[in-house]
């Protein structure tokens, strides 16, 4: 932990310390004449749930036009564990994209949602209204525990109610329990009044005054049913089920997905087996970890600050060992179970209840309108038609829960009707892709990803119905930066932003998430992806085993091979 002797301290830390449990100055800047706040509660806003950034393209413009300096907008996320809300409060929060954002929702890689463009006088009736509607933005960023990932499938059976309320219960203990989030928030911000909820006791009894050293990430999922990607979180709980019902939680550490290609000791990483927990002791298991990270966590540089770094210098042995010194007792090995199925959920399933459940593909997450199709629309009239239960998924698109037999027809001919392409007819590579917002709004994306991704999309399709391969489902995910927020270090095709309009390619991972992928090229242009990707196609098509899946087959074969591979494929001038 910071203390005085020790004069190293990231900047970052120095200011948590001194914010008076997040605090700052913020409530005094919200009222101010600048459009922008000062540094150093730029860094505590993330703990509210929201981030300053720049519109670059706005930027662009405005240079044209003589003007110079930032453009200066915010982003807003909610925080949902599981994924899961209502229609009323999906309503609420597409009202808000329209009424304070850009005019588009966004559904996070975290089953989150964000808003996007919120300038700085509008910022203060976002947050309010988020929680209005007994929604939070609390946590959702910062040095904290974030939202607490699930699987989002509404079945009916024990195993999936189990894992779902642990969820909901994990983000409820970890959340931040300062009251500072409802004194600047939601009290008005000229009387102090109107507080919608109380707030909690100054001093955070699991974070302390400095929080984390870094952000923290937890999921809870199956070991069929690895949708939630499990191995790239700090932390988590693989759900061992039995006779229907969750016997103990396999613990899972040490995931991580972030790295800084110029810094060597920076590096993805998959989490490591720790433990095996029965249910009633997982969240105390998950407080040891936690403590431990505030505990040891690097405090004097961020960019080796999360988990995975100390687990990596100290050794599974160490840190078990500590572990277990703030649990309180010897932890129990894991069991041997482990991932062997990835659901996306898209599509219609039966619930076990007699209703249905229907995931419709969001490319990216973005719920907007557009002149060739309206997504926004579509949802709404699904929600006000409908009312269906509403869950988010890790690949950014939205489970409509509950309908009734006799309403899907109704809700698919709502999709067409407003030239929204259902599930069924989007093809797999589109369907399981995604990508980081990246330029224009993100501040650390070198190039852009979500807005080149479909265009990727586009010609991925053509090749590989070329190959006879439109079938086969393998992951594809792009990044605008090598922060990993669209998780691209464990798929089977990782497409990470280097320079503008340049890209490492990455191979070799599997949609299972429990393999880390490996560099193919590097500073690949973006007009060359899919012809960089293109002999690995043929490659797959005429040498793979049964059963063999993409990422399976380019990391049996290794780099070296592949390369050698294209080389004598593009020398040949090989006939597709």
């Amino acid at each position: 932990m910071p203390t005085d002797e020790n004069p190293q301290l990231d900047g970052g830390e120095l200011v948590k310390e001194s914010s008076d449990y997040l605090r700052g100055t913020i409530a005094d800047e919200l009222s101010d004449e600048n459009d922008f706040f000062s540094k150093s509660n730029v860094g505590l806003l993330k703990h509210h749930g929201t981030y300053q950034q720049d519109d670059r393209d706005a930027r662009a413009t405005n240079r044209q036009q003589g003007k110079k300096g930032k453009e200066f907008i915010f982003m807003v996320r909610t925080k949902l564990p599981g994924g899961r809300l209502t229609s009323q409060q999906l309503l609420a929060e597409l009202d808000l994209c329209d009424e304070l954002g850009d005019t588009t929702l966004r559904i996070t890689s975290r089953q989150g949602l964000q808003l996007h463009g919120v300038v700085k006088s509008d910022l203060h009736a976002a947050i309010e209204r988020i929680n209005e509607v007994q929604l939070t933005t609390l946590g959702a960023c910062g040095d904290v525990c974030r939202n607490v990932m699930c699987c989002p499938a509404p079945l009916t059976s024990a195993a999936h109610k189990q894992a779902q309320d642990l969820a909901h219960a994990v983000a409820d203990y970890f959340a931040p329990k300062t009251p500072a989030y409802h004194e600047i928030w939601l009290r008005d911000p000229v009387t102090g009044e109107k507080e919608l909820v109380g707030g909690g006791e100054s001093v955070e009894p699991i974070y302390g005054k400095c929080y984390l050293p870094r952000k923290f990430k937890m999921a809870v999922g199956f070991p069929d049913d690895n949708c939630v990607d499990l191995y790239t979180h700090d932390l988590g709980f693989m759900a061992i089920a039995e006779n229907d019902g969750v016997v103990g939680y396999n613990i899972l550490v040490g995931g991580g997905q972030g790295t800084t290609p110029s810094v060597e000791t920076t590096f993805p990483a998959v989490a490591e087996k720790l433990c095996f927990v029965e249910p009633e002791q997982a969240i105390a298991l998950a407080e040891a970890v936690v403590k431990v990270q505030r505990d040891y966590g690097c405090r004097t540089n961020r960019k080796q600050a999360r988990l995975k770094y100390l687990i990596h210098d100290w050794g599974m042995d160490q840190f078990r060992a500590k572990v277990e010194e703030y649990f309180g007792r010897a932890l129990t090995d894991s069991r041997p179970d482990d991932v062997r199925g990835f659901n996306d959920h898209m599509g219609w399933s039966e619930q076990g209840d007699g209703k249905w459940c229907y995931g419709l593909n969001v490319e990216n997450g973005r719920i907007a309108d557009g002149p060739s199709r309206q997504l926004k629309e579509a949802v709404r009239e699904v929600c006000r038609t409908y009312e269906p239960g509403i869950r988010l998924t890790s690949h950014q698109s939205i489970l409509f829960t509950d309908v009734e037999a006799e309403q899907r027809e109704g809700l698919v001919d709502i999709l067409r009707k407003l030239n929204v392409t259902p599930t069924e007819d989007v093809s797999a590579v589109r369907r399981w892709s995604m990508a980081c917002v990246a330029w224009p709004t993100c501040g650390l994306s070198i190039t852009e990803s979500e807005r080149a991704l479909p265009g990727v999309i586009d010609q991925l399709e053509l090749e590989l119905e070329q190959y006879g391969l439109s079938s086969e489902e393998f992951t594809v995910r792009m990044t605008g930066c090598p922060n990993g927020c669209a998780r691209p270090y464990n798929c089977d095709i990782g497409l990470v932003g280097r320079a503008k309009e340049k890209y490492t390619v990455f191979v070799g991972g599997r949609i299972l998430g429990d393999r880390l992928n490996f560099i193919y090229k590097d500073m690949v242009p973006a007009d060359e992806i899919v012809a960089t990707l293109s002999p690995l196609f043929a490659y797959y098509r005429d040498e793979r085993t049964a059963g063999e899946t993409f990422g399976d087959f380019c990391h049996r074969q290794g780099q070296a091979d592949l390369e050698a591979w294209a080389d004598k494929f593009s020398a040949a001038g090989v006939d597709e």
